[in-house]
């Protein structure tokens, strides 16, 4: 019998949270889920050891190296069997009722294509938890954000709530979305953006095709940080100002060039920033950025319309105090 659940959690075994993530998740989604742990080259931390979290999972999809975030999702996505998709960070440790109450919301409302609960910062802060993001958003200068990020959760009896977007960190898909925007190889993540973004533009393409996104705040999951990132790069600064410009070029067509100023002077203010502080490697890395947008922007630019009305990304655009 297939699983409902089937929960991917790609993983450079750098990780210590590597083990607990993939025992939460048991926990969460007992028989009715399918665990693909899908391991990049060879385990570094002996917490992390692929051999031992291999026991937990259903399945270890290896790649011989670090193929990024959106090809080692969908990788394992192409191989899963579930009628909910979850993908699931390395460093995230879902609650018992996560897996539950995320699928109820689901399964009562079909034009939804994706869902999240509330993602807690792992330490907890003296005036109580924060959240590390309760959704994807946009901002008036045009960077993704998470919401909510560094500010006290919402209650956990608040009703779910239409946000722009899901975060990869920890979020369930519907099968037939994923489907309806990448076909039935469900390769939904574009992998040329490798990782940051990528789960920003599978936002834009399940909106553009009609579906939403919800918060569940009942739903409650703790962010350690990504380590894996300090791997990348630049700690892979570069690839989100760079990957920012390209998600735009695709979103808004031929209405990403009047915006392209603001999205420079938010970039420059950020880059003075850096270079008055000498933080040289966060500069460099907005300069990298810039390059790798424009060698791939061709690729994303178009000229058509806005895939998602402009009146209806305004509106879910959110204030933010940078």
């Amino acid at each position: 019998m297939s699983p409902r659940i089937t929960a991917i959690v790609p993983s450079l075994g750098l990780s210590r949270w590597l083990v607990p993530c993939l025992e939460a998740l048991r926990r969460a989604g007992g028989e009715e889920i399918e665990i693909l742990l899908v391991a990049q080259g060879a385990a570094v931390h002996p917490e992390a050891c692929f051999a031992t979290a291999a026991e937990i999972a259903d399945r270890t999809l290896k790649l011989p190296a670090n193929a990024g975030f959106a090809a080692a999702n969908n990788h394992a996505l192409s191989q899963a069997r579930g009628e909910f998709l979850a993908t699931v960070n390395d460093d995230a440790l879902v609650d018992d009722d996560w897996c539950r109450l995320l699928v109820e919301v689901l399964e009562r409302s079909p034009k939804t294509a994706a869902v999240q609960g509330v993602n807690l910062m792992l330490e907890p802060a003296k005036e109580g938890p924060l959240a590390d993001g309760c959704g994807l958003s946009w901002n008036r200068y045009w960077q993704a954000i998470q919401i909510g990020h560094g500010e006290p959760a919402p209650e956990a009896t608040a009703a779910p709530v239409e946000i722009f977007g899901v975060s990869a960190t920890a979020a369930i898909y519907r099968r037939e979305a994923l489907a309806a925007v990448s076909g039935p190889d469900l390769g939904a993540f574009d992998a040329e953006l490798f990782a940051f973004y990528e789960d920003v533009d599978l936002a834009c393409r399940l909106r553009a095709a009609g579906y939403r996104a919800l918060l569940v705040p009942a739903a409650r999951a703790q962010h350690a940080g990504s380590v894996s990132a300090r791997q990348l790069a630049f700690g892979g600064r570069q690839l989100i100002y760079g990957n920012r410009y390209l998600v735009l070029a695709r979103l808004l067509g031929r209405a990403f060039w009047p915006r392209l100023p603001l999205v420079w002077l938010r970039d420059g203010v950020d880059l003075g920033h850096a270079l008055r502080r000498g933080r040289l490697r966060q500069g460099t890395a907005i300069a990298a950025g810039w390059w790798r947008a424009l060698r791939r922007l061709r690729r994303f630019a178009h000229g058509g319309p806005p895939a998602v009305p402009l009146a209806e990304l305004l509106r879910t655009q959110r204030a933010t105090r940078r």
